[in-house]
């Protein structure tokens, strides 16, 4: 490996520091992870997210949906409360 610096704003320290804090891994091992994947294209590409959901657009337009009262969703959280105590 080759050592690099880079200088980092304040918000990017702190957003790295925490995903790196989520993954379990230092911040040099986050900077490589992200790095890895920007060199195979494994970026989030917002325009190919907007694709797919413009894509999906109308795709339940026909579905059948169970009916709901009124009530309904207070009942159903009532018996998962019970079953998870």
């Amino acid at each position: 490996m080759r050592r690099t610096n880079i200088y980092l704003d304040d918000e990017q320290t702190e957003l790295l520091d925490r995903l790196a804090h989520s993954q379990g891994v230092s911040r040099a091992e986050m900077i490589r992870r992200l790095l890895a994947g920007a060199l195979r294209n494994e970026v989030d590409d917002v325009a190919a997210d907007i694709a797919a959901i413009d894509e999906s657009f109308g795709v339940l337009a026909g579905a059948e949906w169970p009916e709901r009262g009124a009530g309904d969703r207070e009942a159903h959280l009532a018996r998962m409360w019970e079953i998870g105590s």
